[in-house]
C-alpha cells in the first residue's frame, strides 16, 4: 500500500450482518473493500480474478468450505481468519474488537494514516491570514495567565485532522486561560512538520512535548507518535518508554485517560475529522470525570467516522465546524470568568 492508496481488502463472511459490519469498519478505518461476499455465492473465477492485498475470512455457520480451501492453496495475498463476530457498533466491546482487527491489518496490509503526512505540505503553503474570533469583554479584561495551565483540553484528530485543527487554531485568539494537548494520528516521519503546519498563522505556541515540564497557558503540546505521553503526580509531562496501545499512534483513547486522571473536570476534548472510533472507548470516562466532549460537524470532516462514533454514543455535547468550535470555546471560557 502506498501513502496515497488505501489497502485493498476482500471480505468473505457467511452472515449478512457480519459482512455489513466489516464493510463499515474497514471503510471507516481507511481501507478499500474490493469484494464482500457470502462464500456460498462466490464463484471460483471471481476468487481468482480478485485483486486484493488481504483476504478477511469470517465463517460462523460453515465449518468448512471447498472455496475457502482453494483460497488457502492459491491466494497470493495473506488470508486472515477468525476475528470473531463483530459486536454492535455502539457496544462497549466494539472498540476492543476494532483495535484488535486493525492492529493486525496495520501489520499485514499497511497503515492508512500514512496518507495524512503528505497533506501537511498544502498547509505549509497556505498564505491566507485568519479572521479570529472576537474576545468577549469579560474575558478580555481578565489578566493574562502564565505558567502551568490549570485547564487543558485535548485536540484529537486523524485523517483530515491537520487542516481542521489549523482552522480551529487560526480562529482562536491568543491569551486565553487554557492549554492544549494535540493528539494526531500521523506517520512518525512527518511528526516534526506538524507543529509548524498547524500553527504557522496561529497566536498559539504549537510545540512538541517536553519531558518533566508542565503544559503551559498559551501552548499546544503535540503528543509524540512513538511513545506514550503520561503525567507525573505533580502534573509534569512524562515521556514514557512504552509505545501507545495498538493500533493507533498516538492513541486518543489513552491520551484521554491520561489527561482525565490529571485534570479531572478541568479537562475537555474536541474531536476533529478522523478514521475509526479511537476516543470512543474512553469517552464515558471523560464524562464521568466532569469533562466535556465536542465534535466537528460531519459534513465539514474529510472523514467523519471518529466524530460520528462519539456522537452516536451520546458523548458529544456540542457539534460545529472548526470556527464554530473556536467560538464556543471562547464563550465557554468567558462564562467561567463571569
Amino acid at each position: 500500500m502506498t501513502d496515497k492508496t488505501a489497502g485493498r481488502i476482500a471480505v468473505i463472511a457467511d452472515t449478512s450482518l457480519q459482512r455489513h459490519v466489516l464493510q463499515q469498519a474497514l471503510q471507516s478505518n481507511g481501507y478499500q473493500v474490493v469484494l464482500n461476499s457470502d462464500p456460498a455465492r462466490l464463484e471460483p473465477e471471481v476468487l481468482q480474478e480478485c485483486e486484493t492485498d488481504l483476504w478477511l475470512v469470517d465463517l460462523s455457520q460453515m465449518e468448512d468450505s471447498p472455496l475457502v480451501d482453494e483460497l488457502i492453496e492459491r491466494a497470493s495475498a495473506p488470508v486472515l481468519f477468525g476475528e470473531g463476530h463483530a459486536p454492535e457498533r455502539h457496544s462497549e466491546n466494539y472498540p476492543r474488537w476494532e483495535r484488535r482487527l486493525f492492529g493486525k491489518l496495520k501489520r499485514l496490509v499497511g497503515d492508512p494514516t500514512k496518507a495524512i503526512g503528505p497533506s501537511l505540505n498544502a498547509l505549509l503553503e497556505d498564505a491566507q491570514r485568519p479572521n479570529r474570533v472576537e474576545v468577549p469583554g469579560v474575558l478580555a479584561d481578565t489578566p493574562l495567565k502564565s505558567g502551568p495551565a490549570d485547564m487543558v483540553w485535548l485536540l484529537a484528530a486523524s485523517l483530515g485532522g491537520p487542516s481542521a485543527v489549523k482552522a480551529f487554531l487560526d480562529a482562536l485568539p491568543g491569551g486565553l486561560p487554557i492549554g492544549f494537548v494535540y493528539a494526531q494520528h500521523i506517520d512518525a516521519s512527518f511528526e516534526a512538520m506538524l507543529p509548524q503546519a498547524v500553527g504557522r498563522h496561529s497566536q498559539w505556541h504549537v510545540t512538541a512535548a517536553r519531558d518533566a515540564e508542565a503544559v503551559r497557558y498559551g501552548e499546544v503540546i503535540v503528543a509524540p507518535v512513538s511513545n506514550e505521553l503520561a503525567f507525573t503526580e505533580d502534573g509534569l509531562m512524562h515521556m514514557s518508554n512504552r509505545s501507545w496501545p495498538e493500533p493507533y499512534s498516538p492513541s486518543i483513547d489513552q491520551m484521554m485517560l491520561n489527561l482525565g486522571r490529571q485534570y479531572g473536570n478541568r479537562f475537555g476534548v474536541i474531536a476533529f475529522s478522523g478514521m475509526g472510533s479511537d476516543g470512543s472507548a474512553a469517552a464515558a470516562y471523560v464524562i464521568r470525570q466532569g469533562g466535556l466532549i465536542w465534535t466537528q460537524r460531519a459534513e465539514t470532516c474529510t472523514c467523519p467516522s471518529m466524530t460520528d462514533s462519539m456522537r452516536d454514543g451520546g458523548y458529544s455535547s456540542f457539534n460545529g465546524d472548526p470556527r464554530e468550535l473556536a467560538t464556543a470555546l471562547v464563550n465557554h471560557l468567558a462564562e467561567q470568568c463571569a
